[in-house]
């Protein structure tokens, strides 16, 4: 049974930082893809960043400059330093874990940012 764990969201002022934790468990075959994303209220879920197993990252535009994915492969997680907060930062992010069988879903953290 895969897991995911979640860990760093709370509230922060404009031009804060905070740090995403996203750990995997279980038995999970082959991760290849792994990454964050958020969704605002009303709004559909969209991308943040994601690593590959390589080290290649990819960015939205929004956040490029300001968020920085990086993932520990011994130990299956992924991190999401978010730096320069801003209040269209807000909302729930997910973690994401593709692996060669099938895709995980984190179950999501608050990140709120007040002006």
């Amino acid at each position: 049974q895969v897991q995911l764990v979640e860990s760093g969201g709370g509230l922060v002022q404009a031009g804060g930082s905070l740090r995403l934790s996203c750990a995997a468990s279980g038995s999970i075959f082959n991760i290849n893809r792994m990454g964050w994303y958020r969704q605002a209220p009303g709004k559909q879920r969209e991308l943040v960043a994601t690593i590959t197993g390589g080290g290649t990252t990819n960015y939205a535009d929004s956040v490029k400059g300001r968020f920085t994915i990086s993932r520990d492969n011994a130990k299956n997680t992924v991190y999401l330093q978010m730096n320069s907060l801003k209040v269209d930062d807000t909302g729930v992010y997910y973690c994401k874990v593709v692996s060669q069988l099938m895709d995980y879903w984190g179950p999501g953290t608050q990140v709120t940012v007040s002006s």
